[in-house]
């Protein structure tokens, strides 16, 4: 953690104040070295007042991302955000983590964007990314698993981003197999798993996370279908704290998956999922499969029964609720 972070953490953990001679001797630098930081924390947007008589107190924080912050707030984790980087601006944060993981980064980190030129969903489609306006977020993973069972990351996400946005902001989102979570029928995350894999084992799993938080418009091919989590609950959501919230989450269900509890996770998943026990349609490339999504297998794939009885195992595809 860095001197700011540990900073913005003290600041947090004490709420009427820290002092200066506290934070020096934590941190093991000079009370002027401290000042010096706070400083700089105001430059880029922090509250921060200070008096003889209470030390320094945060008393407010910027709409922005800062890694130094997020990671104060997030604490101590197995393997997600141990290490948070932000760009104000990148093509497609998958892209940045692809990079990381040719390079050989542990897996864990997230790359945040505050915006995306060349945002992208399933399917090659492009994904709206406005600046300062949502959360645009990938992590790279490596876990033990074949690829046939990649899978289940798509559905733990789904169930740690539905707690996390639950406990943030009170709404509770339905789940759309395999990566959409949906609130009134109107999609407001999206969730893209890529992977780089030999034929039995993973090399590395990219989770890119798409969450419109505090948007008020769209465009127009995107206002029937899509919404934000400041449109549903009448009021500004604080991104930061989603951000961590999500992490915490996603961490809390990533150890679940690494220890064999995917049966955990999927039980969570069909509870909150408006795909199972629904008519659906599902394009996969040229072939079309309709019936009744009866269940996930126990590698996450979707079981559909057809009109004609067989079950078909879906692994990817176009899924439309049927009306």
């Amino acid at each position: 953690m860095t001197t700011d972070a540990k900073i913005l953490s003290a600041l947090r953990a004490n709420p009427d104040g820290v002092s200066g001679a506290q934070l020096a001797e934590q941190l093991a630098i000079s009370r002027a070295a401290v000042w010096a930081r706070m400083d700089d924390l105001r430059k880029v947007g922090y509250d921060i007042e200070a008096s003889p008589h209470f030390g320094y107190k945060l008393t407010g924080s910027p709409d922005a991302l800062h890694a130094d912050d997020l990671l104060a707030r997030l604490g101590k984790t197995k393997v997600v955000g141990r290490d948070i980087r932000v760009f104000e601006e990148t093509t497609s944060t998958n892209d940045v983590i692809e990079k990381l993981a040719r390079d050989g980064v542990k897996e864990g980190v997230v790359v945040f964007a505050e915006s995306q030129t060349k945002g992208r969903g399933r399917l090659g489609r492009k994904w709206s990314s406005p600046t300062h306006q949502g959360l645009w977020f990938s992590i790279l993973l490596r876990p033990k698993l074949t690829p046939q069972e990649t899978t289940q990351l798509t559905v733990a996400s789904a169930t740690a981003l539905r707690r996390a946005i639950k406990n943030v902001t009170g709404l509770v989102p339905d789940i759309k197999w395999p990566n959409d979570l949906l609130i009134g029928g109107k999609k407001v995350v999206g969730i893209l798993t890529e992977m780089s894999a030999e034929v039995d084992c993973v090399r590395h799993v990219i989770l890119g996370i798409g969450v419109d938080v505090n948007q008020t418009d769209f465009p127009p091919q995107l206002c029937a279908i899509a919404t934000s989590l400041k449109a549903e609950a009448g009021e500004e959501i604080s991104r930061a704290e989603l951000a961590v919230e999500i992490l915490r989450e996603l961490d809390f269900d990533y150890a679940r998956i690494c220890g064999g509890k995917f049966s955990d996770v999927a039980d969570e998943w069909e509870a909150g999922c408006a795909t199972i026990g629904k008519n659906v349609s599902v394009q996969m490339g040229t072939r079309l499969i309709r019936g009744a999504a009866e269940a996930l297998d126990d590698d996450g794939a979707l079981l559909v029964r057809t009109e004609h009885g067989h079950l078909e195992r879906v692994i990817g595809g176009d899924v439309t609720l049927e009306k």
